[in-house]
This record gives structure tokens, sequence and C-alpha cells, in this order.
């Protein structure tokens, strides 16, 4: 299987450099391949490798849809947690790669409980919602060099008075695991801009006294309608629109967030293994799973 650049490896893309531990406390410099590598490595995550960091987010989700108003259909409560760990290339220096998984859930807007089944306005159809829970999103190894010698340097990275800011937008269009083999032909991508903004203050960001960096960041994710919503490929469009920090524990999530993983999600407590190999999941990589074991259980008569 493909791994394809989702949200969480738009997010990774900020970290796409080395890690070198300093000997004494310093300040360091953005437009120092190795120092570029710490920066980032401690927003991530934090200076000491296999430490779990987790990073939350709360926000809502809209329609978009010609010629209508737009309706705020959820509101969402999301969690990553993820580590980072060393690894170490000839040519291209010492790096490190993050595994991950998270979760987002769909809040009903009037009440703020998670939604079970859902009212589709359009179709009139009640449908089983399917929360994101994807497991793993991880990043892949990236280092202070690139194969061809190039230096990393964060993506839009710059300093404004105290704080130092990091925008980055991802515009997504590749190969759609729920449609067939032609969409190069007949369409069908999977269509879908990711922007990110990360800020931290300057002094936090770039003083190796400090071993972790706690930035907030703000997500917004245009994409087509998920697919657990049946929309029978009828025009619009989902805007997620949400805000977030990095946390210093699992205990300061909300209780929203907590439950639900404690309930149906136990795994998430944890981030995956370091040496973790799997393929990048996703939304619709999830949901054909549990279409395709649907019907494979249906035809069985099981």
């Amino acid at each position: 299987m493909k791994r394809y650049f989702t949200r969480t490896t738009a997010i990774a893309a900020l970290s796409a450099m080395a890690f070198s531990a300093p000997l004494s406390a310093r300040t360091l410099d953005p437009n120092k391949p190795e120092d570029a590598v710490e920066i980032s490595k401690r927003v991530q995550c934090g200076e000491a490798d296999g430490s779990p960091a987790i990073f939350h987010w709360s926000g809502k989700v809209y329609s978009r849809v010609q010629g209508e108003t737009d309706r705020n259909l959820f509101n969402v409560e999301g969690m990553n947690i993820r580590q980072c760990v060393k690894v170490t290339d000839a040519k291209r220096g010492t790096g490190y790669r993050q595994v991950a998984r998270e979760v987002t859930f769909y809040l009903d807007p009037e009440t703020n409980e998670i939604v079970r089944t859902w009212d589709n306005p359009w179709t009139g159809e009640t449908v089983d919602v399917m929360q994101i829970a994807n497991d793993p999103v991880n990043m892949r190894p990236v280092f202070p060099y690139s194969a061809d010698g190039k230096p990393y340097s964060i993506p839009n990275m710059r300093q404004q008075g105290k704080w130092m800011l990091m925008p980055l937008e991802i515009p997504l269009f590749y190969h759609n695991v729920l449609a067939g083999d032609y969409q190069d032909y007949v369409g069908n991508k999977y269509h879908a801009m990711e922007v990110f903004d990360f800020a931290a203050l300057t002094d936090e960001i770039l003083d190796t006294d400090n071993t972790t960096v706690f930035p907030t960041v703000s997500w917004v994710r245009i994409s087509d309608w998920m697919p657990w919503m049946k929309m029978r490929g009828r025009q619009g469009q989902m805007v997620f629109n949400a805000m977030g920090t990095k946390l210093t524990n699992y205990d300061d999530l909300p209780d929203v967030i907590k439950d639900e993983i404690a309930l149906n999600h136990p795994e998430y407590t944890t981030p995956p293994p370091a040496d973790d190999a799997r393929p990048n999941e996703t939304t619709w990589t999830v949901f054909k799973q549990q279409i395709d074991a649907q019907r494979a259980k249906e035809k069985s008569g099981k």
C-alpha cells in the first residue's frame, strides 16, 4: 500500500530534519540544518528519544454547498500521540522519525456529545458515524541533508515579535482507495487542502535549556464528504477548523476524548513502537477495510 501525505504527515513536514543533542545550553540558529533539526524535534516531540508527546485540537466542521448557507455539522475534539526516534544515514547525517496514532471525534454541535448516528439532511438517510481513528500516521525518516546534499530549512518559518511562526499549506490530490483503477481518466481522486499554522515563543523555541516546546497549532482542512456520510457524489465539501496545542501529559486531554478512548480505542494512550513499519491509515483506508469486512461477512452468511 502506498503511503499518502495525510494530515499528520503534513504536520510532520515541519519536522523533516535530523536531531543532534547539544553539549551545553545555547541559542539555536534556524538557518543551520542541524539546529533546524533540534528546533523541529522539540516542537514535534521533545529532546529525548522515545518520550511520548500529545497534541490536542478542538473546533468545528462545516458543510460548503453551492447555493446554500454553510451548516455547522459537527464539533470536533481530537488528539495525536507520538514519539520521535533517532535515525542515522552515512551521507545525510543524523535525523529522526516520528511514529504516531490519532483520533478525532465528531460531536453534536448543541450538546457536545459523541455522535454515533447522523441524520443526513441531504439524503434523509440515517447513517452510522465513523470516528477518525488512524493508526498509524507515521512519518518517513528525514535528515538535515537530502540525498543530493541540499540542506534542510524549516518551511516558511519566520519571526514576528516574540513569536516564531510556521505556516504550512499542503494541497492533496492522490489515488482514492475507494474508487476504481481508472481515476486518471474519470476522476474520483482524493482532493483536499490541509493548512497548519504553528506558533511558539521565540525564546522558548531557540533556547536549548528547554527540552521541549509547547506550540499552539491551528488546522484547517477542506475536503470531500466523508465516505460514511453516503453522499453518492453530491456536490459540496467539508471545512474543518480547529485550534490546539501540545499538552504536558495525557491527563490534560478533555474528558470526552479520554472517555471515548477508554471505551473504544484503548491503544491510543501510547504511541506506536519506534520500529513501527505498518503502512499509514486514513479515513478512506479504514472505511474500506470496514466495508470489505462487512461484505465478506454477508457473503459467507456468518
